[in-house]
């Protein structure tokens, strides 16, 4: 497998931490930014900074990182989210494991640089289902904060689901083909622009259950 990875960024209304995130991306990783009806500048600052930028209208965490599959042209992609909370030093690391063939699918596994960076009740959230996965037989502690795969092998997949249960499908679907899965620890750290629209709240959270709860019936 050759060719260098390409980052896909899930956005919506990341303007403001969008600058932080491109000052610490791999040097010369092309960059795609999904534009999942962001509000404020997020396209431009994107676009400012040497990023290609599509536009997803449909609302959804899955909606946005589906349309950047499909627009992507690496071989290899990686999923990162815009906001910053995940220390991006660590993709080289993870494009040499599947480099190697020893793994088709490399996930990180959130370690918080700080308390109070991941509240409770995500953390809680997160280690039920992760133990429920473990259950199934895959080898996680964490529910794919950022992955990274070929890009023809996750969309043959067929992941269905547009909303905050992807990650989730994504791992049961890849542990049902027989994938190969590497977890590494990656740095969780505070955002660098406004409230996580996931762990930020409770009713972020308990909205991220409810789209994952029917995926592990």
């Amino acid at each position: 497998m050759d060719g260098t990875p390409e980052i896909i960024l899930p956005c919506l209304d990341e303007a403001a931490a969008l600058p932080a995130v491109f000052a610490e991306l791999p040097p010369g990783w092309p960059v795609l930014v999904v534009d999942n009806g962001s509000s404020d500048r997020t396209a431009d600052v994107a676009a400012a900074h040497g990023a290609r930028v599509v536009a997803e209208p449909r609302r959804g965490y899955g909606a946005a990182v589906h349309a950047g599959l499909v627009a992507a042209h690496a071989d290899l992609i990686v999923v990162l989210d815009g906001d910053g909370s995940l220390d991006p030093a660590v993709l080289p690391g993870m494009a040499d494991t599947l480099r190697r063939e020893s793994a088709d699918l490399v996930v990180g596994r959130r370690t918080p640089t700080a308390a109070g960076v991941w509240p409770w009740h995500a953390r809680a959230g997160n280690a039920v289902i992760a133990a429920l996965l473990r259950r199934r037989g895959l080898p996680v502690h964490d529910i794919a904060p950022v992955r990274m795969a070929r890009r023809l092998d996750l969309l043959d997949l067929r992941i269905a689901d547009r909303a905050f249960g992807y990650p989730l499908e994504l791992l049961l679907r890849a542990g049902a083909a027989g994938w190969r899965i590497a977890e590494v620890p990656v740095p969780y750290r505070a955002r660098a622009g406004g409230r996580s629209k996931v762990s930020g709240s409770v009713r972020g959270t308990l909205r991220a259950a409810r789209d994952m709860a029917g995926l592990l019936r």
